[in-house]
């Protein structure tokens, strides 16, 4: 049966989490000739998660966690916040390559699943990957975790839900030929559903300019409570990301919710061109990522960074909204969304709703 008919669905990022899995970086042909900073950025985002719960982290070794652990205590993380797993990884991008959780409410308690959906490097661009494709796997198999194997690639950074049945992704993504040739959009859509248990799939078009990931959503637009999105836009008419987001807010003015209810849309300014060695660079202020106690937000050294940080403050009132300087990070071609991946709460049914 699939996870649909057993009752399960994907809770949206807001809803509490039990922790938040981080696979550590090491792979420096990554960030080719400034990998140096990275680790650094990365203890940053584990000190804010590790504020409000529990941070597990993939590495190869055991060897590998001790001098991990080593920068989290020189970086003023608790320990105590921390928990190593002994998967060895091929790269850092766990929202594509971790598990992807889903839950269902039963008894009055919340049970917890796992979605190991194919994962081929965004199209097989960046091999080996073998890997990252069994993570999920070997994370349900030490945690006890019921496991489902849609048979086809599917990456975390390429859908958003609300948590009450509607989902939101882009056609440049998962209709790309790079990743299941085999499937049409209505094919897609069916595997959606059974296996994140949504009931209602909105589709933007283009992703920003510079995204590897043939467009993911999540440097895009983002839900922040169950009725409202957030979405980026390119002011500058010149800007070559300026029409291509345009067209996505005008797409999403046309969308509804799983009640038939318009959508709010809050408009989120860009941060203007991130470019390193002459490549512009994915950089967007939508790639945030929601804790129990924090919204991480990139920033890029630019003015627009405060404004994008106020925007999401008043969207988050239960939250702190904490700015991180991810220019550096981005040279990898992902920020903080791309690295977190959120590990919902189980046991006993809490009721979280975001409000806006």
């Amino acid at each position: 049966m699939t996870p649909r008919e057993l009752g399960y669905h994907m809770p949206a990022e807001w809803e509490p989490h039990e922790a938040t899995w981080l696979s550590w970086p090491h792979k420096e042909a990554s960030w080719p000739g400034a990998f140096e900073p990275v680790p650094g950025i990365f203890v940053e985002i584990a000190r804010h998660i590790a504020e409000s719960e529990l941070v597990r982290i993939n590495v190869a070794d055991q060897d590998f966690a001790e001098r991990v652990l080593a920068l989290l205590q020189k970086g003023g993380v608790n320990p105590d916040a921390v928990s190593f797993h002994l998967n060895p990884t091929d790269d850092a991008w766990v929202r594509d390559h971790g598990p992807i959780y889903v839950v269902r409410d039963k008894n009055g308690k919340r049970e917890r699943a796992i979605n190991d959906w194919g994962y081929n490097a965004w199209g097989n661009k960046y091999p080996p990957y073998d890997n990252d494709d069994v993570v999920p796997t070997r994370i349900a198999a030490e945690m006890g975790e019921t496991l489902f194997n849609p048979d086809i690639v599917m990456e975390g950074g390429s859908l958003d839900v609300n948590g009450l049945g509607t989902l939101i992704t882009t056609e440049a993504c998962l209709l790309n030929p790079n990743r299941n040739p085999h499937l049409n959009k209505a094919q897609i859509e069916k595997y959606l559903v059974d296996y994140l248990g949504v009931t209602n799939i909105l589709w933007l078009g283009d992703g920003i300019v510079g995204d590897d990931t043939d467009g993911h959503i999540d440097d895009l637009t983002r839900f922040v409570s169950a009725d409202t999105v957030v979405t980026v836009i390119e002011d500058d008419p010149q800007d070559e990301n300026h029409d291509l987001l345009i067209e996505n807010y005008e797409r999403l003015l046309r969308m509804k919710d799983q009640a038939g209810n318009p959508l709010r849309i809050v408009k989120l300014p860009m941060p203007g061109p991130v470019v390193f060695d002459d490549q512009r660079l994915p950089a967007s202020y939508a790639n945030f990522y929601i804790t129990n106690r924090n919204v991480l937000v990139p920033t890029y050294r630019h003015e627009n960074d405060a404004k994008a940080c106020s925007i999401l403050q008043e969207l988050f009132p239960g939250r702190h909204v904490i700015p991180i300087d991810c220019t550096e990070l981005i040279w990898g071609l992902g920020s903080i969304h791309c690295v977190t991946q959120q590990q919902p709460s189980a046991g006993e049914r809490q009721i979280t709703k975001q409000t806006k």
